[in-house]
């Protein structure tokens, strides 16, 4: 394919029909010629081959595409042909290798030429083949050449000169070369381009746009820049021209051109330049119409912010989301481009621009890339701070979602931004946010605390400190106290910004400090008036929480590796808090801060940072922890003289040890000194060597003993002197010794004695305490103190009140650990103080104080009761009865009456004496039951007076007590009221059962029961000898009144028969007790009759529901058995019996049965496998016993048994089948191998007896509840029955499991070895 001439172009057709003739076989040379030439003649080098076999005259192609006149449909022809040709890699490297620059200047001439589109975009397209597919320097020249034409001469509205800048601008977009260095006249260039920006045509703007823009940037990042913006000659021109193009141009691809030449305008500060060089002499336009008509009229225009205003509207309101977005990145470059003016950001927002990007970011769905943008755009608005805020309260919803939005992306890059403009609103605008609102910020905030603690979301330091200062200004608003599920909300955030930065603390400064102060305004956030008690009260815990668990422990152990502004702002956190001295919570925190050394700690920080602002800060949050534990404004003395008060505790000694007379400021240190190692004292805070502290008190002491005689230090100070003198000299007795000076102990003394004190209320070590209590000059002051705590602290004559804001403050614990301690006078002084008061007349009010005041004690420590007795507690209570005008007190009487059976119940049994002060006490008691007083003798206090008399008999059995003892069961008036209230019971008969503890006729029996059981035990060590026991026995027609304490048999057992449980029960300790000593005896005097009887009642019980009933009854009954005198006759009617046989009969199956052998299951049959025992132990053993217990039976008992289950009883059982012969050889193999597992099994986890050697219950009564003595007499009757003789098989405890199965072994020994 030949192009000859530009005319001719049916040519190619004609030479396309030759080229498919049959080719000659021949050519002569001149043929050969002419076929390496063109119809034009052109040479041969000039001609190309394409793939097709035709062939493309390069000179032709020019010459044709070069000719203005050429016709159109031959240029679009040729301009296909070669873009086809292109395509093929044989022509295309020929062309290249060959004649890469041929075709430039006919292509760039061809752009000129024609005004046909279709042809101009064939020949941009061709020239970027070309280029790209070319070396470099084709591309360069393109450039060079299409820029001299367009600089060479003004630009006008031309077709061809929009194709020519469409063609430099896609050259210029090219990103494999930088082209700008090939542009030979620039500021030619430059200038054509702006010039003709005031063109009308919209598209030739656009494309002069497109090619500044790309100058511009290439100018930037070409080598070959002389450093000189080429645009910046023509800056303000071209600002207003972009500017105005931007403002009148409709179509977007126009405005995308405009907004990314004035971004990088912006960028380069242009915009700075202008707005500052305009003069402000320019009358503003404030009405669109009057800017839009002054462009239109050729005017001068508006300054160019306000120009630039208005044409960034359009572009806002763009439905092209790409145009929105260039639009907001022009404006955050505008506003912060260096030098950018607060007046270009003012004139913005006045225009209304924020209310555009608000909008913007109203629709934008929370799309991050709009978001990110107008947050931006926004951020530098808001800098216009006064016109913005207007324009935030219409915008403020839009950020809402915003904020919640950004708060659940980690790291979101406008979080900081977002939180800001809602802190601006929220500081600015209080009262303007919905509670639906604060709820939505308040939960999107707290989930962005957790989420960050927790470690699942980052958080920038800004970022969490807008958080917490947003948090805050929420928490003010008076609608964020409407909600209560908030304050959950405001307790979490608050702990989760104090956690997330007690590991970051070092780093960044500004976070704790501002989650403090987040934890303080959630603290008075607890205050609010509309929450309820309840709701406050869990906010400030929640606080008080966060300080002790979290802060406290972090700040005390990196207390070394702080800064000064973090342990400040700690201190200030928690002086805030003891601030609100009326809160529970206040205390609670003092009290923490007191317990974790915060003397020590606060005196190391004033040495890590001596400065004056740390000095004052510690002292003024001491004198608060001052208030808060001593109350009444206690800590004013450390604030007056805080700026005296040197950091180091040393020099605070050598004030103390200073003479103060006429020296005001030496005085107020002196007394804020005082407190401060008072307060420290009283917490086991050592501020300095205990030497020291003692020498300076001492010498404190020495050099102003005048002004304290004198009376003229106050009396608080002098108990703090008291307390740290006494403190100090306690500790050199318990570690080692300190010297002292006598001189100094005595003018101490001296002014205990001389002066006024008050040891009840102040708040006194107990070391100190103790000291004091030691001391035996002063104990005629302590007696008064101890009757002054009495007299102030009992409540209606009776309870002992604990009371004070301190756990130190004297009490009734701290008088009862000296009582109880016995290394000091503290019982001699209650001892010595109730016998003078005894001796003194119209004391009965405070006898009855010292008197509940013992009781208490002993009651706190049961070991107090031997600390009275031994110091004569029944010599005090003799003068009162005896040496007193208080003897017949009621209230004396009963006070003295608990008092006496609390000691008795309590006191070593060694500890007693047998004086005869406690006889004279047993028998001014016994007076209750004299004829002569009240008829109604069954009172409350006879009734404790009865327990009063078991607790003497019980001790009686110790050989103390005896004779008080013998003066109880021989007194005619008690035995004859216990005969007449027995008498009266047993007549009721049946109806007894309904008279329990409950009714008074069965608590008096109940009481007289017990004393009947004590007066039985003691009988043997009071009364040796003198009682016979066959009296107990004798029919009801014979029976005589007793001469002593004691109930016959029969009586016994109809109480036992008819009365309520707890009668049944004390009825029949009292019964096995009488036949326990009966069984002592070697003669037994009883009617069979009389013993049948007996025994039908104890054979009707032994299945009774409580246990120790049944276990009392079956013990009885064999007793009864193992009675030797019986003869045969009556013993075989015994035999006879059916109700023994039904007894043993329902033990053996109740053993056999395998779904019925548990633990309790067999501890319920143990009553009933005494009297089996008993029944194998007669000299002839029942012929039904081998009937029931065969071969069957005890296989399956054998088989029953495990470790879990096997009993004392049990084995005692299967030892006398043993000694009865009732076991087969295998029996004893197969209960052999029970046995030694069990044994192994219980030596194995080395199991203790839990019963035998169980301590006595220890307890004292209630004066008004008499049920509490009843409950502590059974018990002690329990515990001391006469259950330790083996003979009756009485065991107990794992101890006597073990101890009986070796006698069950060494049986079996003893059986194979006969």
């Amino acid at each position: 394919m030949l192009f000859y001439d530009s005319q001719q172009p049916e040519l190619e057709l004609e030479e396309a029909e030759q080229d498919e003739q049959p080719e000659p076989e021949s050519y002569s040379n001149g043929a050969q010629i002419a076929a390496q030439l063109c119809n034009q003649g052109h040479r041969s080098t000039l001609i190309l081959q394409t793939q097709q076999g035709g062939s493309i005259c390069l000179l032709c192609f020019s010459n044709l595409i070069s000719n203005p006149l050429s016709p159109t449909l031959h240029v679009s022809y040729a301009l296909s042909q070669l873009s086809q040709a292109f395509s093929q890699p044989h022509f295309l490297h020929s062309l290249l290798s060959s004649h890469s620059h041929l075709l430039i200047s006919p292509l760039v001439k061809a752009l000129s030429s024609f005004d046909d589109e279709p042809i101009a975009t064939q020949l941009v397209n061709l020239i970027l083949n070309l280029s790209t597919s070319g070396h470099a320097s084709v591309s360069a020249d393109f450039v060079a050449r299409l820029s001299d034409r367009l600089a060479s001469g003004a630009l006008a509205w031309s077709r061809r000169q929009v194709f020519t800048l469409h063609c430099l601008g896609v050259l210029l977009n090219c990103e494999t070369n930088n082209l700008y260095g090939y542009i030979k006249d620039k500021y030619g260039l430059v200038s054509n381009l702006v010039a003709g920006l005031q063109l009308p045509s919209e598209e030739i703007r656009g494309e002069i746009l497109f090619v500044l823009y790309k100058v511009s940037i290439l100018q930037y990042a070409s080598e070959d820049s002389d450093g000189n913006d080429v645009l910046l000659a023509c800056c303000p021109k071209l600002l207003h021209l972009v500017v105005d193009a931007l403002l009148k141009s409709q179509v977007d691809d126009v405005r995308l051109n405009c907004l990314a030449l004035l971004t990088v305008l912006a960028q380069r500060g242009f915009f700075a330049n202008v707005n500052a060089n305009e003069t402000s002499s320019i009358i503003p336009y404030e009405a669109d119409n009057n800017f839009v008509q002054a462009l239109e009229d050729g005017k001068d225009g508006p300054p160019l912010n306000i120009a630039f205003a208005e044409a960034i509207k359009g572009p806002l309101l763009s439905s092209d989301g790409q145009v929105q977005l260039s639009t907001l990145n022009l404006l955050f470059h505008y506003l912060s481009s260096e030098g950018a003016s607060r007046q270009q950001t003012q004139v913005l927002v006045e225009e209304n621009i924020a209310d555009y990007v608000f909008e913007i970011l109203r629709l934008s769905e929370c799309k991050d890339p709009v978001v990110n943008s107008c947050i931006q755009v926004l951020d530098l608005l808001s800098t216009a701070e006064q016109a913005f805020k207007q324009r935030l309260l219409v915008g403020f919803a839009t950020l809402i979602p915003v904020v919640c939005y950004v708060a659940e992306v980690p790291l979101h890059p406008v979080q900081s931004q977002t939180l800001k403009l809602i802190w601006n609103y929220v500081s600015d605008c209080p009262g303007m946010l919905s509670t639906s609102q604060i709820e939505e910020l308040v939960l999107a905030l707290t989930r962005m605390l957790k989420k960050h603690t927790e470690g699942k979301m980052g958080m920038l330091p800004e970022t969490f400190i807008m958080v917490c200062s947003v948090f805050v200004d929420l928490m003010k608003f008076s609608s964020s106290h409407e909600t209560l599920h908030l304050a959950r909300s405001v307790q979490e955030a608050s702990k989760c910004a104090v956690l997330a930065c007690l590991d970051i603390s070092e780093k960044h400064h500004g976070q704790l400090l501002h989650s403090l102060y987040l934890l303080k305004e959630a603290y008075l956030y607890g205050h609010k008036e509309n929450f309820t008690e309840s709701c406050k009260m869990e906010i400030r815990n929640c606080v008080v929480d966060i300080c002790t668990k979290h802060l406290l422990p972090w700040v005390v152990t990196a207390v070394d590796e702080m800064e000064e502004e973090i342990i400040l702002g700690v201190l200030e956190t928690f002086h805030s808090l003891l601030l609100q001295d009326s809160d529970i919570q206040a205390m609670e925190l003092a009290k923490t801060l007191v317990s974790s050394s915060w003397f020590s700690f606060s005196f190391g920080c004033l040495g890590l940072y001596p400065t004056e602002k740390m000095k004052f800060r510690v002292y003024l949050m001491l004198s608060s922890l001052v208030d808060v534990l001593l109350g009444n404004d206690s800590g004013q003395p450390i604030r007056d003289a805080a700026i005296y008060l040197p950091s180091d505790p040393v020099d605070l000694l050598f004030l103390l040890g200073q003479k103060s007379s006429h020296n005001l400021e030496l005085s107020s240190c002196q007394s804020a000194i005082l407190l401060i190692l008072y307060i420290g004292s009283l917490y086991d805070e050592r501020l300095a060597d205990e030497k020291l502290v003692l020498a300076s008190v001492e010498q404190y002491l020495l050099v102003n003993s005048s002004d304290l005689q004198s009376g003229a230090t106050d009396s608080l100070a002098v108990m703090q002197v008291v307390n740290l003198y006494g403190l100090y000299r306690g500790l050199a007795n318990i570690s080692y010794q300190i010297p002292y000076s006598l001189k100094a102990e005595m003018i101490l003394f001296q002014l205990l004695t001389e002066n006024e004190w008050d040891l009840p209320s102040a708040i006194v070590h107990s070391v100190s305490l103790k000291w004091l209590f030691q001391q035996e000059k002063i104990s005629k002051q302590l007696s008064y103190q101890v009757l002054k705590f009495c007299r102030s602290n009992s409540s209606n004559g009776t309870d002992i009140i604990v009371h004070g804001r301190n756990d130190q403050v004297l009490n009734v614990q701290a008088i009862a650990e000296l009582v109880a301690a016995g290394d000091n006078y503290g019982a001699v002084i209650l001892v010595c103080l109730l016998t003078q008061l005894a001796k003194d007349e119209g004391q009965e009010h405070d006898i009855i104080s010292v008197v509940n005041l013992m009781e208490t004690i002993i009651n706190i420590f049961p070991v107090a009761s031997d600390q009275l007795c031994l110091h004569g507690i029944g010599n005090a209570i003799y003068t009162i009865y005896y040496d007193s005008s208080y003897a017949f007190s009621p209230a004396v009487l009963t006070a003295t009456s608990v008092l006496i059976f609390n000691i008795l119940s309590l006191v070593q049994p060694e500890i007693l004496s047998d004086d005869e002060n406690w006889v004279a006490v047993t028998m001014k008691l016994m007076d209750f039951f004299n004829p002569s007083e009240a008829a109604d003798r069954w009172n409350h206090e006879s009734l404790l007076v009865i327990g009063i008399c078991s607790l003497i008999l019980y001790h009686s059995t110790n050989k103390v007590l005896v004779e008080a003892a013998k003066t109880i069961i021989s007194n005619t008036s008690l035995v004859s009221a216990i005969n007449s209230k027995i008498c009266a019971a047993n007549f009721k008969g049946p109806a007894l059962v309904d008279h329990d503890e409950g009714t008074s006729i069965g608590e008096i029996l109940i009481f007289l029961l017990l004393l009947n059981y004590f007066s039985l035990r003691s009988l043997p060590a009071v009364l040796p000898g003198f009682v016979d026991l066959q009296k107990f026995f004798d029919p009801p027609n014979w029976t005589q009144p007793l001469s002593f304490i004691g109930i016959h048999c029969h009586d016994l057992c109809r109480l036992m028969h008819f009365g309520s449980p707890l009668v049944k029960l004390v009825a029949s300790y009292s019964l096995l007790e009488l036949l326990i000593r009966l069984s002592d005896q070697l003669e037994m005097k009883c009617t069979m009759g009389y013993l049948m009887s007996v025994i039908a009642v104890l054979e009707g019980l032994i299945f009774y529901s409580d246990l120790r009933v049944a276990m009392n009854c079956g013990l009885c009954l064999s007793i009864i058995l193992g009675w030797e005198k019986l003869d045969m006759q009556e013993t075989t009617m015994i035999e006879k019996k059916s109700w023994c046989r039904l007894i043993v009969e329902e033990l053996a199956m109740s053993l056999a049965a395998p779904c019925l052998a548990s633990k309790s299951f067999i501890n319920h049959h143990k009553p009933a496998i005494h009297v089996a025992v008993a029944l194998l132990k007669l000299q002839k053993i029942p012929e039904w016993m081998r009937f029931v217990f065969d071969d069957t039976c005890i296989s399956c008992i054998i088989e029953n048994l495990a470790a879990s289950n096997l009993s004392t009883e049990i084995v005692f059982l299967f030892r006398e089948l043993l000694n009865s012969e009732f076991l087969k050889t295998e029996q004893i193999v197969n209960l052999n191998r029970v046995l030694q597992a069990c044994r192994k099994h219980m030596y194995a986890d080395n199991t203790q007896d839990d019963q035998a050697d169980e301590d006595m219950k220890k307890t004292a009564t209630h004066p008004n509840d008499l049920g509490e003595v009843c409950e502590y007499l059974i018990h002690l009757m329990s515990s001391e029955s006469s259950l330790d003789m083996d003979s009756k098989g009485l065991h107990c405890g794992n101890k006597r499991l073990l101890e009986e199965i070796d006698l069950f072994f060494r049986t079996l020994t003893l059986e194979d070895d006969g």
